[in-house]
């Protein structure tokens, strides 16, 4: 590697000392080296840190590594994931935790900046401030951690480490070598580790981080909170993983779900409760102000088990009507038995583009019914997107409780239905990925 005068241009392979401004979404810092932004992985706003370049290729920005910090803050803890050190070579840290070496409290203000940021450039969304707190301490208050693991001995919370949380981990496994682990930080190289901090003590029982297994691609490891944790393994060449459409039980405070084991829920052991009372205490509230109808035609889009679709029905009674709308086939087979209960529940296999174009298609009644109800969506990380969020509008319908786990989807979607004469009438964050830049998000929209 050789040093970077200050007035070289950026080249990878190239050391270049920086001053860390500002949080991007992603997780990287900010910079600037004469005039051009740098993205800095592994680095602190307020810190000065010595880069290696890896990617000059834009004109309008370059992407960098810290390898040394020259002036630390003091929101830097050592890296709660000795194989994602700073100490370590670029190339050799596991990915997976980009926050690991920030304090638990500096990495939720650092996420607040980054919805409010997403939702300033993107959704045209200002936020109030109080006295002379700036933005993001004003906005550092909506993003709210998970609940607290309960010691089961002591029958009190356990300290917030932010750690043994994760119920699903991915691994992988090197093609030429066998050797199981995470990727490298965007990379495909895989890294082998000792220990998955973030996960389960389940998942890190089952894990094989010392063996070697040719002949397989991923190893995904799953640990349900009403079943035994269980390996679902992908074999070079093969598609399908072996054993992912085994049927698992999950807990949601006293309620049960049945998911497949290789389809989606939310990876913290707390998450799915988390999200399972925003929506419920979202709809009571709609409830409250004479803006819920139990009786219409109330949609939860991309529904998955039909975890929020309960929710909903916690909130307004076992009477509700409402369909769920998800592409997965088994998925919609584990929410129609999520919701035998409610007699007015339905589960729909479809595409959600296609559903909402068939029911724009629908009579006067039935399109009356939708404009009186109230539409749950938890889209994909891309968002619901111009196509969706269009036919949305054209469906009109009185209420929309978005679920989005990406800042800048959720903000680019919210600008089409305000512009479209919705209103943003509630946001709320989650921290549900600690030392990771992930959060998840709840916003109300209200018809005017």
């Amino acid at each position: 590697m050789t040093a970077l005068h200050s007035s070289a241009p950026l080249e990878p392979g190239a050391e270049v000392d920086l001053v860390v401004t500002g949080i991007a979404h992603g997780g990287v810092g900010v910079a600037r080296h004469e005039g051009r932004v740098v993205f800095v992985a592994d680095a602190i706003p307020g810190e000065r840190v010595r880069a290696l370049v890896t990617d000059a290729k834009k004109k309008s920005f370059a992407r960098a590594t810290a390898v040394e910090v020259l002036d630390a803050s003091a929101d830097r803890r050592e890296h709660i994931w000795a194989e994602a050190s700073i100490s370590r070579a670029p190339e050799d840290r596991a990915g997976g935790a980009e926050f690991g070496h920030i304090s638990l409290e500096r990495q939720r203000s650092l996420k607040a900046e980054v919805l409010a940021d997403a939702m300033s450039r993107f959704g045209g969304v200002e936020f109030a401030t109080e006295g002379d707190d700036d933005l993001a301490s004003a906005l550092a208050e909506i993003v709210e951690p998970p609940p607290s693991f309960i010691d089961e001995e002591t029958d009190e919370p356990e300290a917030d480490t932010g750690l043994g949380y994760r119920t699903r981990v991915r691994l992988h496994v090197d093609p030429e070598t066998g050797a199981v682990g995470p990727y490298a930080a965007r990379s495909r190289r895989v890294i082998p580790v000792e220990s998955l901090p973030l996960a389960t003590e389940g998942v890190n029982q089952i894990a094989p981080l010392a063996d070697l297994m040719p002949g397989v691609e991923t190893v995904d490891l799953v640990d349900p909170s009403g079943d035994d944790p269980r390996m679902l393994l992908t074999l070079s060449g093969e598609r399908q993983r072996s054993g992912a459409s085994d049927p698992i039980h999950e807990w949601v405070e006293d309620r049960g779900f049945l998911v497949r084991a290789g389809g989606f829920w939310q990876v913290h052991r707390a998450a799915p409760a988390v999200l399972f009372t925003a929506v419920r205490d979202a709809v009571s509230d709609l409830i409250a102000d004479g803006r819920f109808e139990p009786g219409a035609g109330n949609l939860d889009l991309y529904g998955g088990a039909g975890l929020l679709a309960a929710a909903v029905a916690e909130a307004a009674g076992t009477g509700v009507k409402i369909a769920t709308v998800e592409s997965d086939a088994a998925a919609t087979e584990d929410a129609a038995e999520n919701l035998s209960s409610l007699v007015g529940a339905l589960a729909h296999t479809a595409r959600v583009d296609r559903h909402l174009a068939d029911l724009l298609k629908a009579s006067a009644p039935v399109r009356d019914r939708l404009r009186r109800g109230t539409v749950v969506l938890d889209p994909p990380r891309s968002g619901a997107g111009n196509g969706v969020t269009a036919q949305l509008v054209e469906l009109s319908p009185m209420n929309i409780v978005y679920v989005a786990c990406d800042p800048v989807s959720l903000a680019r979607d919210t600008r089409s239905l305000r512009d479209a004469g919705y209103e943003l009438t509630g946001l709320r964050a989650f921290d549900i990925f600690p030392h990771t830049h992930h959060f998840e998000s709840l916003a109300v929209f209200q018809r005017a």
